[in-house]
């Protein structure tokens, strides 16, 4: 029979399904439910911790206690090192009657001694940026990602990016390696200014009358070059579109401490600290522009997400962000302060730019679903197929 058309045995990997959904959480809970949909082509069980389930687990507020009691049971230095022994042991003996079915972790690590098995690898940083991960376990955490390229039949990545680099750092032949792009949730999508009307006055902002970035304060986003660059704004410009900012203050230095003082006190800066998910959609879609310097990113969905939600995006042109912007979007290096500087000018001044900006956004947002997550995903699943 053509392993194409036979009908996949898959048990999937639901660790990272937890509340609140975000980031690989997310992923794994969209690509799954995408994936039962594919009666046709995929027979899906669910392994999650231990014990292997017929149906996803939605992941809710309840689930919050139960996690908040294994985070404070791992800061035992002994409870942890127990669990990171036996753990990875027991997914194994639980997937020990499944030896026909594919596995798949939407999460890097894979149990020892299970065949067939795919990873998806989101992305390095954990080699390049070892110090934004907790420093007790960077070692760890390399160790077990080389046990997973060791172990998979097949890797999957969010972008070719990070497929060349998991081909170049550990050598790997690009035939292993599966490309499967994210894509937004529906909650991205364009707003009219009465649709976002209560989140704007819940922060005091105007529609169309403020640049955005979200994401976790640290050196790989590269907010000092975004502060360099609104900083030298002209006042008047900078306090009519005041820069605001959303996300946990991940890293912080004695330069950035001085710019985030400059622009609150005067009046160009708002930090907004964690925003519910709720509410990011509206900041989304009322935002003159989204910014997003990044130095390093596996994916960039924020970027995604901000097309999508019919907002302009000025990024860097670094790792993967020009595969997901395509021409859409304003573009510059990383550290380059000074056209940053004449984008977000330009984005002000130009309006007939910015509706140009907005309608290549929205078609080139159109090339990400995660149907067709779902459909590379299962590419690579007949790929492994072929060894069964």
């Amino acid at each position: 029979m053509d392993v194409g058309r036979k009908k996949l045995n898959v048990v999937f990997s639901t660790d990272c399904i937890k509340y609140p959904l975000t980031g690989i959480g997310r992923y794994a809970f969209e690509l799954a439910q995408q994936l039962q949909q594919r009666e046709e082509q995929i027979a899906l069980t669910f392994l999650h911790g231990t014990k292997v389930r017929d149906s996803l687990a939605i992941a809710s507020e309840s689930a919050q206690t139960v996690q908040s009691i294994k985070r404070k049971l791992q800061k035992s230095k002994t409870v942890s090192e127990i669990y990171r022994l036996t753990f990875p042991i027991m997914k194994s003996f639980a997937l020990r009657n499944f030896k026909d079915h594919i596995f798949h972790s939407p999460n890097y690590y894979l149990p020892p001694q299970v065949k067939h098995s795919i990873a998806t690898f989101h992305d390095l940083s954990v080699f390049h940026w070892p110090q934004f991960h907790p420093a007790g376990r960077v070692h760890l955490m390399q160790k077990e990602l080389h046990n997973t390229v060791k172990r998979a039949s097949m890797l999957i990545t969010d972008s070719n990016y990070t497929k060349e680099e998991l081909m170049t750092f550990f050598g790997l032949d690009e035939r292993k390696i599966a490309v499967a792009p994210l894509a937004c949730n529906q909650q991205f999508h364009q707003r009219t200014e009465e649709q976002v009307k209560s989140v704007l006055n819940e922060y005091g902002l105007r529609w169309r009358g403020f640049f955005l970035y979200t994401g976790t304060i640290e050196p790989r986003k590269n907010i000092l070059t975004l502060l360099r660059a609104y900083d030298r704004l002209p006042l008047i410009e900078k306090k009519n579109f005041p820069l605001v900012i959303s996300g946990y203050k991940g890293w912080e230095n004695e330069e950035l401490f001085k710019l985030f003082h400059k622009g609150e006190s005067e009046g160009w800066l708002r930090y907004l600290g964690f925003v519910p998910g709720k509410n990011l959609p509206a900041l989304f879609s009322a935002a003159n522009s989204f910014v997003f310097p990044s130095i390093y990113e596996g994916f960039g969905l924020p970027v995604l997400e901000a097309m999508t939600s019919g907002t302009p995006v000025i990024c860097s042109n670094a790792t993967s962000l020009p595969e997901v912007v395509g021409d859409a979007a304003l573009q510059h290096e990383p550290e380059d302060v000074e056209t940053l500087t004449s984008y977000l000018k330009m984005i002000v001044e130009d309006d007939s730019k910015r509706q140009l900006m907005i309608n290549s956004g929205l078609v080139q947002a159109q090339q990400f679903s995660w149907s067709l997550c779902a459909d590379k995903t299962i590419e690579a699943y007949q790929q492994v197929a072929k060894s069964l």
